[in-house]
């Protein structure tokens, strides 16, 4: 098992979800030092842990047994800018808006929005600041929540 793949997957999961070390901690029912160190490639963690963990982030645990060299997903983990301004206040009241406007679940459309984005990052040719992400995010909420007049 690559522990570095794992680790990476378990933090990119956690930050799309919006969610902290702690309170994902929390919710596997395992501590916080453990599951920083998952993320950060070390330790040997247990089926039994990854599938609390996997529970707490609303995923589900796949097992695969290959013969040669496992490969991680294309998948990277959220820019770090990404990652801070989806822990921030004005996120979650846009989050909020948009859910609304939808008729959709806030932490979904939060790790969708948070996916999204992340992947927006990898078609411009520079890393992307938080006033570059609150511009894409205006423009999403904009979209979502104040649709154009049909009548």
């Amino acid at each position: 098992m690559d522990q570095t793949a794992v680790g990476s997957q378990l933090r990119s999961a956690r930050a799309a979800a919006g969610r902290t070390v702690a309170s994902v901690a929390q919710d596997a029912g395992l501590s916080v030092p453990y599951v920083a160190n998952l993320e950060n490639g070390r330790g040997n963690p247990t089926l039994t842990a990854l599938s609390r963990l996997a529970a707490a982030l609303g995923l589900e645990l796949a097992v695969t047994l290959t013969d040669g060299e496992w490969a991680a997903p294309d998948r990277d983990s959220p820019p770090a800018s990404l990652v801070r301004l989806g822990r921030t206040p004005r996120f979650r009241r846009v989050v909020r808006v948009m859910a609304e406007a939808a008729g959709r679940d806030e932490a979904d459309l939060s790790a969708q929005l948070v996916g999204a984005l992340a992947a927006l990052a990898g078609v411009v040719p520079r890393e992307l600041a938080e006033p570059d992400w609150w511009r894409l995010l205006d423009a999403l909420l904009l979209i979502t929540a104040y649709p154009p007049d049909r009548g």
